[in-house]
């Protein structure tokens, strides 16, 4: 393909040439890609791959130039990232500098200005050579039991109360009927046949469960109330009702045995099971946390050992993505009281910052990863989408098509796999050192700015 490039500028990282393909060489094309299409096409009054090549380019011509000019961009592009051997960051920025209607008119050279990011060439750290302290914490048995009990309480039945008092206590289960009134109006929603109330589970609207503290069996009780005033059903918000209830059964809690049927109510062996799915859950709670740490310890030493340029549009890009989060919490009074009563000017600044740091942990893992040829497999990725899409219940399935079509969506869940498999890398090859550390300490919050360790 003829066409002049000139490099025009070459400050840091950013480097932006000038690139001409003439007018000729766009219209061999253009004739070349009338000639492709025409034998294929079925025009109205021709007979099929008989349509003249002058009647094609009447009806397609703008269509068809457009496709030409987008190739010959594409093209030019990739001869420059090659025959430059530049890696970009990012798109490359196209500006193009000629009248575009007079360029697919055929009457101009297509000109156009090409600006382009480029990666920072640098060394990354050897991550045999970093030394960490990995926090970590190992359960007391008092902890699964403590867990067990937990799960014994929400494990609890509820039977008849018996004895002397049947009077409803907090925290006993009623079996009731009810007839919801308003003004003497029965409305939508507002009747039910034997429900199931804990009392004071908050359940019922505000106000309902207390009323029913001292019922017995048979008791008709009047409940009044006032529904809140953002209520979901907006026919009844702020209004006052009343609910005839009349109380069935009086049940008071049993507490269940943490033994073997208990486990085996769970869908386990027995008890000894129970406890090993207790401890291992925790033990799995612990070890995130214990990662989480170490990862923050790791990102701190990437952070200070490197030093070089970063990519401005790339900065920026991340700094805006940072902004406008903290512009949302600001709006909703949702900062941080630290940042509260900082000015404008301050915040950009410490975000600013945040936003050089992300960017520059960024480029250093995907540099170590690129040395020790860390890739996300096809099957990871597709792992991704459907723990994605079953969190989305009914929409699983368009969630998942969506994924396997859109390829930006795909580089968003492929971003924190790659990084967590370079992460699991450089612990693999670094010094780690454990450290026992009591529960408090391992999963009390570090005090580092938000985002500081995203």
């Amino acid at each position: 393909m003829s066409m002049q490039i000139v490099e025009k500028s070459g400050e840091g990282l950013s480097k932006v040439y000038s690139v001409t393909v003439p007018a000729s060489e766009l219209a061999t094309r253009f004739e070349a890609r009338v000639a492709e299409v025409a034998p294929q096409m079925n025009v109205k009054g021709f007979r099929p791959g008989k349509v003249p090549a002058a009647h094609v380019r009447r009806l397609y011509g703008k269509g068809l130039m457009g496709e030409v000019i987008e190739q010959a961009l594409n093209e030019t592009t990739q001869k420059i990232l090659d025959d430059n051997k530049l890696r970009p960051a990012g798109q490359p920025d196209l500006k193009p500098t000629s009248d575009m209607d007079k360029v697919i008119a055929g009457g101009e050279d297509l000109a156009f200005e090409l600006a382009v990011e480029i990666m920072p060439e640098f060394e990354p750290i050897d991550p045999a050579s970093i030394e960490l302290v990995k926090p970590v914490y190992k359960i007391a048995d008092a902890e699964v039991d403590e867990a067990l009990a937990e799960l014994a309480k929400q494990a609890r039945t509820y039977e008849p109360r018996k004895g002397k008092s049947l009077k409803a206590k907090d925290g006993d289960q009623l079996l009731i009927d009810f007839v919801g009134t308003i003004d003497g109006v029965a409305f939508a929603g507002g009747t039910a046949n034997d429900a199931e109330l804990v009392l004071g589970s908050g359940q019922f609207i505000p106000g309902f469960e207390e009323q029913l503290v001292g019922a017995k069996p048979e008791d008709v009780v009047t409940v009044k109330v006032k529904f809140p005033e953002d209520y979901q059903a907006a026919e009844l918000a702020g209004k006052d009702a009343e609910f005839a209830t009349t109380v069935k059964e009086v049940r008071a809690p049993v507490d269940a045995e943490a033994d073997d049927e208990l486990a085996k109510r769970l869908g386990l062996a027995d008890l000894a099971a129970l406890k090993d799915l207790l401890k291992s859950n925790l033990e799995g709670r612990y070890a995130n946390s214990s990662r989480f740490k170490l990862k923050r310890a790791l990102l701190d030493v990437l952070d200070s050992k490197h030093d070089f340029a970063l990519p401005p549009r790339m900065v920026e890009a991340e700094f805006a993505g940072i902004w406008q989060q903290v512009q949302a919490d600001k709006s909703q009074g949702g900062l941080p009281p630290e940042d509260a009563d900082k000015t404008e000017e301050q915040l950009q600044d410490e975000y600013k910052k945040i936003a050089e740091r992300r960017v520059r942990l960024g480029l250093v893992l995907a540099e170590i990863g690129r040395k020790n040829d860390v890739v996300v497999t096809d099957q990871e990725l597709n792992e991704a989408i459907v723990r994605e899409a079953r969190q989305y219940g009914a929409q699983a399935q368009q969630v998942f098509d969506m994924y396997r079509q859109r390829a930006d969506l795909q580089a968003s869940l492929r971003a924190p796999i790659y990084e967590d498999k370079v992460v699991d890398l450089i612990f693999d090859k670094a010094k780690v050192e454990e450290k026992e550390v009591s529960k408090e300490e391992l999963l009390e919050e570090d005090d580092l700015p938000e985002g500081y360790g995203g």
